[in-house]
């Protein structure tokens, strides 16, 4: 199985974001419960909507994104390889800048996926 070193990451919003460091992305299934009476007292499920969010993180590097509320059109690379990504159309919810006498300053956001999302291949 190959390993990738997650070094040559990339978050692009509409434009290549500098600085970043890391990202995280959360995909997820809504689990819906459809138990009734003919169940017998077993609980029975069904698959609902799908959703996904995240967020990024870095050092500042020039001007920030837009503030949150602004829609984005968002790639989550992987690597520099071309299919390692993970793309689709986002809102930044949350912008959070830290500031400290004795560190970098670092910007982080979160965001909220809308629609589709485009999952990265091999």
């Amino acid at each position: 199985m190959a390993h990738y070193s997650g070094s040559a990451g990339q978050v692009d919003a509409a434009a290549e974001v500098t600085g970043i460091k890391s990202w995280t992305l959360d995909y997820t299934v809504d689990i819906l419960d459809v138990t009734d009476f003919d169940d017998a007292g077993v609980k029975a499920y069904v698959v609902g909507c799908s959703g996904w969010s995240g967020s990024f993180e870095g050092y500042k590097d020039g001007a920030p994104l837009p503030l949150a509320g602004a829609a984005v059109s968002l790639a989550l690379k992987e690597t520099q390889t071309a299919t390692q990504k993970w793309t689709g159309s986002a809102y930044i919810t949350g912008m959070h800048i830290n500031t400290s006498h004795d560190g970098i300053v670092t910007y982080s956001y979160d965001f909220q996926g809308t629609g589709a999302l485009v999952i990265a291949t091999a």
